[in-house]
């Protein structure tokens, strides 16, 4: 069992499998060359699978696959079927913008895959592009549903942004609730790699739009993640979430770690420190894997040090967001 200098039990990680993506989006990569990388650069999902094998037996109990895009890596359903063989009983998910989805969610569902959250930041033809840079919704919109039809758990994510898309929140709240999938709202996070000027709603601000139509109550902590949940009872009791991490409320109960795409184990994602593993990795050295994991653990902060005075230097491209 992996617990923390402050005594909480790591059982969560999230694996970023390439940093490569087929979007630019203005919250995360908007100035970056879209031929970055190519498929040799990143680790091979065979060197990964020498890291996750052993942070399961070291009883980890959910893996979430992200990017970049993890879509764009080739055998990706395979990997996620060795993950299902090794162990039936780990929650895994993954985390996608749905571009190549409708084509890959059978076999990812076949492969074990039981959750998937999939970002849309707009509804409409022109939103998607100016976000994305790509002409995207109408794959997106096949993507979940298609997600939906073969019985994944979905979530939807939106980052609203004001002036862009912040007149859209109810609007995907509605998608949501129609479709029968939660979403969760989540603050932009301040980062150098974001388009100068991009301003996000905050958590008050995205309740407030929702207010406007719906009459919602606080009901509690996601306990698969750090949103906050709230209840619509008007529509059914529908649950919905927002996600801010400019404040440290959930870090008291954070169960989590990532492995970036460059091969490194990052204890918090608001702080630069991180523990290099790609060749442990690379030569399947299990004891090598078993230290650095461990010296990861200990190395997580109490809380993250995110204020809104505070720009992050991390590329979340590398590390899953």
């Amino acid at each position: 069992m992996l617990i923390d200098s402050f005594g909480r039990v790591i059982d969560y990680i999230r694996v970023s499998v390439t940093e490569r993506c087929n979007f630019r989006c203005l919250y995360c990569m908007p100035n970056t060359p879209m031929d970055i990388g190519r498929e040799e650069d990143d680790v091979p999902l065979e060197s990964v699978l020498n890291f996750i094998k052993v942070v399961i037996d070291e009883g980890v109990k959910k893996i979430r696959i992200t990017g970049g895009e993890p879509l764009l890596r080739r055998g990706i359903a395979g990997f996620i079927g060795e993950i299902y063989r090794y162990n039936s009983n780990i929650d895994i998910a993954l985390t996608t913008n749905a571009y190549l989805l409708e084509p890959l969610a059978k076999d990812l569902k076949e492969a074990g895959l039981k959750r998937i959250n999939i970002s849309l930041d707009s509804l409409k033809k022109e939103g998607v592009v100016c976000i994305s840079k790509r002409d995207a919704l109408e794959k997106i919109l096949a993507g979940i549903k298609k997600a939906v039809d073969e019985g994944l758990i979905v979530k939807l994510n939106m980052v609203p942004l004001k002036g862009i898309n912040d007149d859209e929140v109810v609007d995907i709240l509605e998608y949501g609730m129609n479709l029968g999938v939660g979403v969760r709202f989540i603050e932009y996070m301040e980062n150098i790699h974001a388009k100068g000027g991009t301003i996000g709603l905050r958590g008050e601000e995205i309740l407030q739009r929702i207010s406007k139509k719906y009459e919602y109550r606080l009901l509690k902590k996601d306990v698969f993640g750090p949103a906050t949940l709230y209840e619509i009872p008007q529509r059914n009791s529908y649950l919905f979430g927002v996600i801010a991490p400019h404040n440290d409320d959930f870090c008291k109960t954070c169960n989590r770690i990532r492995l970036s795409s460059e091969g490194k184990l990052i204890p918090c994602l608001y702080h630069e420190n991180a523990v290099d593993i790609k060749e442990a990795m690379l030569y399947g050295d299990a004891d090598e894997i078993l230290r650095k994991l461990n010296l990861c653990v200990q190395n997580k902060p109490e809380k993250n040090d995110w204020n809104l005075d505070e720009v992050s230097k991390r590329a979340f491209y590398k590390t899953g967001g």
